[in-house]
């Protein structure tokens, strides 16, 4: 009986909410933004004209115009990712030389093991595992479960402001070294064995140049270039694949956040802007990767090359 009722009483109010389906006044909006109501190749003209202009209009949802909210947001991708890539830079390449010239020693092999372990636990795990250990979830409480900053952060002093700043950036960093140390570490080390192997090595220590000299003056120059080759793809994935998680345990928000969010509701000003921007700084990431071999070994030149 109060089944029937309550069909009776839905037929009686007219349609329900979700067979009404969109606001035709955001209906005529999302038409008249994207050109729907013009020929093709106006369409074309007018997407193109809007991003090259940055203009990728207004959210439907947050009542913003998308390249603000881009705006807004980037601070905390970028200071995820820069501390991340810094970090696991410094860590990765020294470590990388250490184990190709101790290869097969005993350091070498319980590093492999450490470097297994934290390839082998995702990100977002080993952040979880950080809040319940270090965030006051089981043991100790030594550092925020959220936020980049503290509420009275405005009130502190420019050394107070930089040191809660870096107190908050410690577990979410610290999340997205783990994973990501363990390919640049790998790579490193084979890179140099590979190089250690080649006969101007060889050549060099003949001619008594000092260990040091032979590693760093000629073995790193050229190892060094399958490891600028990583760092692209290495920034991409820092930035925009672990991010999103990071940034939702740890309640930051930033770009991740928001265009995960933007394509749970579907709001396609905000979803095509950060695609845009993605795929923009992918394309500057890989050509200053480019740039770079150039830097290491001068005798690459890219504009010898005929096609």
């Amino acid at each position: 009986v109060g089944g029937g009722g309550g069909e009776m009483a839905a037929s009686a109010g007219g349609a329900s909410r979700s067979s009404r389906g969109l606001d035709p006044a955001l209906i005529e909006e999302i038409t008249k933004h994207y050109g729907f109501d013009k020929p093709m190749h106006e369409r074309l003209w007018l997407m193109l004209k809007n991003y090259a202009q940055l203009d990728f209009g207004t959210s439907f949802f947050r009542g913003a115009k998308v390249t603000d909210l881009i705006l807004q947001k980037l601070p905390v991708s970028i200071s995820l990712g820069l501390w991340a890539t810094l970090i696991t830079y410094l860590i990765s390449i020294p470590l990388g030389i250490r184990k190709a010239i101790h290869n097969g020693s005993a350091f070498d092999v319980w590093t492999s093991t450490a470097i297994i372990i934290g390839y082998a636990m995702p990100a977002f795990l080993f952040a979880i595992l950080l809040i319940v250990v270090f965030a006051g979830g089981s043991y100790v409480s030594w550092f925020p479960v959220q936020g980049m900053v503290s509420d009275n952060f405005d009130s502190l002093s420019l050394f107070g402001k930089i040191g809660d700043y870096l107190w908050h950036m410690v577990l979410p960093v610290s999340a997205l070294v783990i994973g990501g140390f363990a390919t640049l570490t790998i790579l490193t080390k084979n890179s140099f064995l590979n190089e250690i192997s080649r006969q101007y090595v060889v050549t060099a220590r003949a001619k008594g140049l000092t260990e040091r000299r032979v590693l760093y003056g000629h073995v790193m120059r050229n190892a060094m270039l399958l490891v600028v080759a990583g760092i692209p793809q290495a920034l991409i994935e820092v930035f925009f694949a672990g991010s999103l998680l990071i940034e939702t345990i740890f309640n930051l928000d930033g770009i991740g956040r928001m265009s995960y969010e933007a394509a749970v509701s579907r709001d396609y000003p905000v979803v095509f802007g950060t695609l845009f921007l993605f795929t923009l700084f992918g394309l500057l990431i890989k050509l200053i990767g480019d740039l770079c071999y150039t830097l290491l070994d001068p005798r690459i030149d890219f504009s010898a090359r005929t096609v």
